[in-house]
């Protein structure tokens, strides 16, 4: 795998919103930690209801992780197209409560902007946050990021499938990346089946665009770290 920076230490606890938004920003990231030998636990706050039958997008979701060699799932039962609703105190207490289990070095998650702009996601990012201070600031928290290079090259897929919010996506530019992953090709294969499991949700998407451009849109994880002396919001200004 090529990365401009470093990959992702272990033990990897891995916080996402939704079934799919982890195979769509780290899954190469995962999938070359659990090869590594390293533990990554995958949190999910609902089960993706919203977007179909929730047990369909379960199962989705178990076989993508299988995909990537990733065996510890949690999901948190949270609504879907509500988390903001959920009292933030109950959800970081239930993410300080997996942290003491797992005791990560690295937390893969959103940031502030939620990548989409989805509020789902943002609540998700305020929450990670908030635990992450809670319990010390010992992990390394890395959020999910936009550099400007990708929101131009893949303007017109963006614009077509009203993939981000009005107003989205908040760009990072490269040099300030904590990590900057190209897939090779074999991880990227790894990446493009963990998605094709979340067939209820990608596979009218990948036929649409047409797969050279999909795995070319697949094919970059990018994140920012947090310095614990700055707000989360600090790392998108």
């Amino acid at each position: 795998m090529h990365t401009t920076r470093s990959d992702a230490a272990g033990p990897i606890l891995s916080i996402w919103a939704h079934p799919d938004d982890e195979s769509y920003l780290a899954a190469g990231l995962m999938a070359q930690a659990a090869a590594a030998g390293r533990r990554v636990v995958v949190v999910t706050a609902t089960r993706g209801e919203g977007g179909g039958d929730p047990r369909q997008r379960t199962r989705e979701l178990r076989a993508a992780l299988a995909v990537l060699g990733v065996h510890e799932h949690v999901v948190l039962d949270l609504p879907d197209g509500g988390c903001d609703t959920v009292p933030a105190e109950l959800a970081v207490r239930r993410l300080r409560m997996l942290w003491t289990f797992v005791r990560p070095a690295t937390i893969l998650t959103f940031g502030p902007d939620g990548i989409t702009g989805h509020r789902d996601h943002i609540a998700v990012a305020e929450w990670v946050h908030a635990a992450w201070l809670a319990t010390g600031a010992r992990a390394r928290l890395l959020q999910a990021a936009v550099t400007p290079e990708f929101a131009q090259e893949h303007a017109e897929v963006h614009d077509r499938f009203s993939v981000f919010e009005p107003g989205f996506p908040v760009t990072t530019p490269r040099e300030r990346l904590a990590i900057d992953v190209d897939l090779p090709p074999a991880l990227l294969d790894r990446k493009r089946a963990a998605l094709a499991a979340h067939a209820s949700q990608t596979a009218g998407l990948a036929a649409a665009m047409g797969e050279s451009t999909y795995r070319r849109w697949i094919a970059r994880e990018t994140f920012v770290e947090v310095p614990v002396r700055e707000p989360a919001g600090a790392a998108r200004r």
